[in-house]
């Protein structure tokens, strides 16, 4: 019996959208991350980053515009439409990218946002060239310069990282992987897909018997696991996959596994609700996983259905805290549960 997947109605995707609508051009409060080399180094979010300054932090707010241009991909009849694009045009202008690409040339910030906000810019990219819209082309014209800086910044780290990073947070080496993957698969940029594909292989396809039992951290929303996995399903041919997967995650054969959503105890804590974010995105990697029909499929999409449940009402009613981000994790379980 084949299992349903959650879909995402035009109800849900206005609820969704007001949450980036609503930090996208709020500057405070605000983590900039940065490190300061002079005083003058001392300015105000938006004066730094012009295009990315709100929802609390960079890579936040590059999450929070992609996830605009996917709703409007998807439902173009939005309530908040012509403000979206507004807001969009306004922030991601010509003179506003290369201002943003003049803060990642400076002498002390050649790894900030390292690859975490690397993959959400390049994800956005991505989105933008493939929206059959004139805003899409002039807004991926006018990123293009910072999209090809971050391609680059991949293609000289890559090589130099010697040991992947397996974490369930930002610096999670196959997440950081995995969004460039589909912006190098999609653009068709062949020196970056293979350089992914090889460093991937490298450090992952030797892997056995990854621990799910020592997941979650207390501050993950992502899965060291199945991070790993979502990278090795787009690099590997589907049949060595399966192979490979039967080693590393030999759980996901047996009809019967069960995973405990994340649970959340303070949504008011911006650590602690990281681990709504954790059921999304192995929500997405399950979802994606089932598609290529590996291991017991419905039981997959059972256990991603069961962790969405669980934190997505939490999204719109939650605190600042997980709310200037959970709402594009949670879109990207659901874009990646449709069939």
């Amino acid at each position: 019996m084949t299992v349903e997947r959650p879909k995402l109605t035009r109800e849900q995707a206005n609820r969704l959208a007001a949450l980036p609508l609503k930090c996208m051009q709020k500057e405070f409060p605000n983590k900039l991350g940065q490190v300061l080399g002079t005083q003058a180094d001392l300015q105000p979010p938006k004066n730094l980053h012009p295009a990315f300054y709100g929802c609390f932090d960079w890579h936040s707010s590059v999450h929070g515009h992609w996830m605009l241009v996917e709703l409007l991909k998807r439902f173009p009849d939005l309530e908040e439409a012509d403000r979206i694009k507004k807001q969009l045009s306004e922030n991601i202008s010509a003179e506003n990218i290369l201002q943003e690409v003049a803060y990642f040339e400076g002498k002390h910030n050649k790894s900030y946002e390292r690859t975490y906000g690397w993959a959400w810019l390049l994800k956005l990219s991505e989105s933008l060239q493939t929206w059959q819209n004139p805003l899409g082309k002039e807004l991926a014209e006018n990123l293009a310069p910072l999209t090809q800086l971050i391609r680059n910044r991949y293609i000289a780290f890559l090589p130099k990282l010697y040991y992947p990073i397996r974490v369930g947070e930002h610096t999670n080496t196959g997440f950081g992987l995995g969004f460039a993957w589909d912006y190098a698969n999609t653009v068709q940029d062949m020196e970056l897909l293979n350089l992914i594909n090889q460093r991937a292989k490298d450090w992952f396809l030797k892997d056995e018997n990854c621990p799910l039992t020592w997941e979650p951290s207390g501050y993950d929303f992502l899965s060291p696991c199945l991070e790993e996995a979502d990278i090795m399903r787009r690099v590997l041919p589907s049949t060595d996959f399966a192979k490979w997967l039967e080693k590393f995650l030999p759980q996901l054969s047996d009809p019967n596994f069960t995973w405990e959503p994340g649970q959340v105890s303070d949504r008011s804590d911006g650590k602690l609700v990281h681990l709504d974010g954790l059921n999304f995105s192995r929500a997405w990697v399950l979802y994606g996983l089932s598609k290529q029909a590996v291991g017991h499929k419905n039981n997959m999409i059972k256990i991603a259905n069961a962790h969405m449940e669980f934190s997505l009402p939490n999204v719109v009613d939650g605190d600042y805290a997980g709310e200037h981000w959970l709402a594009s994790f949670a879109l990207w379980a659901l874009i990646s549960g449709e069939e």
